[in-house]
């Protein structure tokens, strides 16, 4: 990112950290939220953003030529609060210290400066990225200037400022103008909101253009906007941000004055020591390296430092092995190697069906080869035989005691394992660094080197194309192919060089990647591998009688509706609810029109018979066309058998995700969802078992909480939700009446999923004044609950993430979000996220502790899914009681807990039947 210059607001952000912090203090009551806030936030950037040339802008005190030209300009405005202005030098002391040249100059505002280095960095062909929050910036936009906001996640190019606004950037003057700006304190048109705004500019033009034609503009708002007429070239000229201040004597040149230092980590330590920053100094100590280097923001949700301007990254030199003295030489070196990063270049992303086309290796930075194997072009080199090359170095590739590095290993696992090479000896993953460090981030190799190293990879679809044109890998040219293959396993190790540290520093990332990921990752490839028998012709006669049932149902939608129309088409739909039929309307979409959802077919279905149609038919249909229909298509002609992809760096809590095709979202509270489950059966002389764990999340609940009540319902072996009523309702546990017990189970479940009162009211079918007494009285009775939810989410709001029992870190990037409804869903996933996390980290210690034992006692039975907290296994009828008696006792065993962990087993012939 030698060109490009980032900016940050630094005035916006001061008012923005301060107001979505809580009241943080130093421990002699200092102030320091606003501090905490600019701090991670401006370490954040660089890494996210490395640039060749930063600043950040604060505006300078005293008035400004806008004050001038209009002395009521932001007069509106609260003054500063105390507690902020305490901050304001302390904050540019910091940030000094973490490298970034500060600008205020006189007379102008922060706005202004921006826009005029935007301007100059435009002139000298350069990207400039601008960090605010404030929407007058976005007439900066264009092709060479992109606004970010990293409170909201929103960046804004000129596509995403014609997006949100409605209006390119080249019209947002006139679009202020029109609608005013009550936070400066500019009015615009009486009445004249967005839409209006976007309407005359659309008819017109332009301002100039709406100023021409106010006299053609009807109503009432046509009398404010001529009412307004001799006031509007006055307001745009305040909103216009000026772009040719004199910046003499504060910017020299880019080169002299923009350059980003290293932070300071001297000043650092004792800047967070003075101000009580404990997590910040105790990441900051913890990291090994002189005073002055850069350091990585472990306590920002947004991942590692990356490379700073002046340590260019040096693209590597790659050598393409076509003789087998070239590939003696590389064994050796492998084989003398500390780690070897390997990657393989392959004809299909089925991993079960891919062919190996190459294999690149790196045993250092800007060190690599590519091996062609495959490539099938008019007019390629002789290459070495596949075979040969996998003879060659199938010692190496299966020696557990050689350490390897990949980029999703999995993926090669299979792909050697499809020429009969089983690959040992995994010590790294990059994909799993990444995701254990920051997973809320993107995880892709492409992604990740600029994001930690300021390197841009070169993408696939540049070797490969995309679309109709698109080739195979085996017909790319060999010396395109080697740059491309030779800077993958290259670029891997430099990430693992850059991110590993990071990982390893805390104790509880370091076990989670060792001891979950990274073994995990190994017991996955085996289930993928193993696949699942399916009865494809059980599944074919179900598809026979959901097709029937679904005729019969778009026959009686019609008959209800008067005639026929498109069950699927939302417009048709709504006319029919709410033009025809006259049904209440629920609620509205972002364009006004009324909704017809899930939520409001199932609300409606309560008092209507067409929508309660309408969702039988959409399940039945998914039931068909996703899975009946689909999953006889699945089977691996080879295996005979269906073999789904576990990813997983998929989702922030450390659950899998099942794909192609997806195992774990097979619909179960419907009669036609259990009967598909049915047709996942085992093979001749085997039977399916199913083991989970019995009510995993509030055991961890109990467990993280400490709550006494809970603790002692679990101990005792007790029904929690009988126990749970009985505590609500004051009975003993042998009073309580079915219907209090689900009482209990909706309101034990809710709670750890952040459920209101509304929503518990909802839930139950009983007023929102009855939830609300039975929360507080569920509180009130588990205290120790509530005290845990409270104490989350501040330490959530503090650090930007929650932890799992064995140190998962779970991100939070909305927890301070200004926008009311993003941040309260972040303080909710802050309560459950331990616990989903936590339950995702002990189903994968099972699969390990399972796959262990099943290799150990070399055993026949094989697992063959994980779903949620469950797992399948076929297992062969003579080691059935064998499995019956360790399995749970091998699940239960992973962790000890304040809770005992139970898990339960079913047997059957298949799915259905075992759970």
């Amino acid at each position: 990112m030698q060109n490009t210059l980032l900016l940050v607001d630094g005035s916006s952000y001061l008012y923005r950290a301060f107001h979505a912090l809580p009241d943080l203090r130093s421990p002699d009551g200092f102030p320091t939220g606003a501090m905490h806030g600019m701090v991670n936030m401006l370490r954040r950037l660089r890494a996210d953003y490395p640039a060749a040339y930063i600043a950040c802008v604060f505006d300078a005190s005293g008035k400004t030529f806008r004050d001038d030209l209009y002395p009521e300009y932001k007069a509106t405005r609260a003054s500063m609060p105390d507690d902020l202005r305490k901050q304001i030098e302390p904050i540019h002391e910091a940030v000094r210290f973490l490298g970034w040249p500060i600008l205020m100059v006189d007379g102008v505002e922060a706005d202004d400066v921006i826009g005029t280095l935007a301007v100059q960095a435009y002139a000298k062909g350069m990207d400039t990225i601008v960090s605010t929050g404030d929407k007058d910036l976005a007439q900066l936009v264009n092709d060479k200037v992109m606004l970010i906001n990293t409170m909201t996640n929103d960046k804004l190019d000129e596509a995403g400022v014609l997006a949100k606004f409605g209006v390119p950037p080249n019209r947002i003057i006139d679009y202020l103008t029109l609608i005013g700006d009550t936070v400066d304190n500019v009015p615009g048109v009486n009445k004249c909101g967005p839409k209006t705004a976007l309407k005359w500019l659309t008819l017109h033009g332009s301002l100039d253009g709406v100023i021409a034609n106010a006299h053609t503009i009807t109503g009432a708002v046509g009398e404010n906007l001529r009412a307004a007429l001799e006031w509007l070239p006055k307001g745009r000229e305040l909103i216009t941000v000026k772009t040719d201040c004199d910046l003499a004597g504060h910017v020299i040149s880019f080169e002299e004055s923009l350059i980003g230092r290293p932070e300071d980590r001297e000043a650092l330590v004792a800047f967070f020591e003075r101000y009580g920053f404990k997590t910040m100094l105790r990441e900051l100590t913890a990291r090994n390296g002189t005073a002055g280097a850069p350091a990585a923001p472990l306590s920002s949700p947004e991942g590692a430092q990356a490379t700073l301007p002046g340590m260019p990254i040096i693209r590597g030199e790659y050598e393409t092995v076509l003789t087998e003295e070239q590939l003696d030489k590389w064994i050796a070196l492998i084989d003398a190697a500390a780690l070897t990063s390997v990657d393989t270049e392959t004809t299909s992303l089925d991993p079960m069906q891919a062919e190996m086309v190459g294999i690149s290796l790196s045993v250092e930075k800007e060190k690599g080869c590519y091996i062609p194997v495959a490539h099938r072009y008019a007019g390629v080199p002789q290459q070495l035989p596949r075979e040969l090359v996998l003879e060659r170095l199938k010692p190496w590739l299966e020696n557990p005691d050689k350490p390897k590095l990949g980029q999703n290993l999995k993926y090669d696992m299979h792909v050697f394992e499809n020429h009969g090479v089983k690959l040992r000896g995994i010590e790294h993953d990059t994909l799993l660094q990444s995701y254990v460090f920051e997973s809320h981030k993107p995880h892709d190799m492409d992604t990740m080197a600029m994001r930690h190293l300021g390197y841009t990879t070169i993408p696939y679809v540049d070797v490969c194309g995309k679309g109709a044109n698109q080739i195979c890998f085996d017909q790319v040219e060999l010396a395109r192919a080697t740059e491309y293959a030779g800077e993958d396993s290259d670029i891997t190790l430099r990430l693992h060089h850059s991110m590993l540290p990071h990982v390893e520093s805390n104790e509880g990332l370091k076990y989670v990647y060792r001891n979950i990921e990274l073994p995990t990752q190994v017991v996955l490839q085996k289930i993928e591998r193993n696949g699942v028998l399916i009865d494809a012709a059980l599944l074919d006669q179900q598809s026979r009688e959901l097709a029937t049932r679904i005729a019969q149902l778009e026959q009686q939608a019609y008959e209800l509706a008067g005639g026929p129309f498109n069950l699927g088409s939302p417009k048709q739909i709504g006319e029919i609810f709410f033009g025809k039929l006259q049904l209440p309307v629920i609620k509205k979409t972002a364009t006004g029109a009324p909704s017809t959802d899930e939520e409001v077919l199932q609300k409606l279905a309560e008092d209507y018979p067409l929508p309660k149609i309408l969702l039988e038919h959409r399940g039945l249909s998914k039931l068909k066309s996703t899975y009946t229909d689909k999953l006889p298509k699945g089977v691996n002609p080879n295996t005979g058998r269906v073999h789904t992809n576990y990813a997983q760096a998929v989702a922030v809590t450390g659950r899998l995700a099942s794909n192609d095709p997806n195992l774990q979202n097979i619909p179960v509270r419907t009669a036609e969802g259990r009967r598909i489950r049915e047709a996942f059966v085992a093979g001749p002389g085997n039977v399916i078992v199913s083991a989970d764990y019995s009510q995993i999340e509030l055991r961890i609940m109990a467990h993280i909480s400490g709550d006494e009540a809970m603790l002692r319902a679990f101990a005792e072996g007790a029904d929690i939700h009988r126990a749970t009523a009985a505590e609500i309702f004051g009975l003993a546990q042998e009073e309580v009446q079915s219907e209090q017990r689900r009482y209990a189970k909706v309101i034990n479940f809710g709670l750890i999923y952040g459920m209101s009162a509304f929503g518990l009211a909802s839930n139950l079918g009983i007023e929102r004044s009855a939830a609300q007494n039975y929360i507080e009285r569920y509180f009130n009775r588990f205290s120790g609950v509530k005290q845990y939810m409270d104490e989350t989410r501040l330490a959530a709001k503090q650090r930007g993430y929650v932890e799992t029992v064995f140190g998962r870190r779970l991100w939070l990037p909305e927890i301070n979000s200004p926008n009311g409804p993003r941040r309260a869903a972040a303080e909710r996933a802050a309560i459950n996220a331990p616990m989903q996390g936590t339950a995702a980290d002990l189903i994968k210690l099972a699969m390990i502790a399972v796959q262990g034992w099943i290799e150990r006692e070399g055993l026949g039975t094989r697992m063959v899914m994980q779903v949620h907290d469950e797992l399948v296994l076929e297992v062969p009828e003579a080691e059935l009681e064998l499995v019956k008696a360790r399995l749970p006792e091998l699940m239960s065993g992973v962790a000890t807990l304040k809770v005992p962990l139970l898990a339960e087993t079913g047997v059957g012939p298949n799915w259905e039947q075992a759970h």
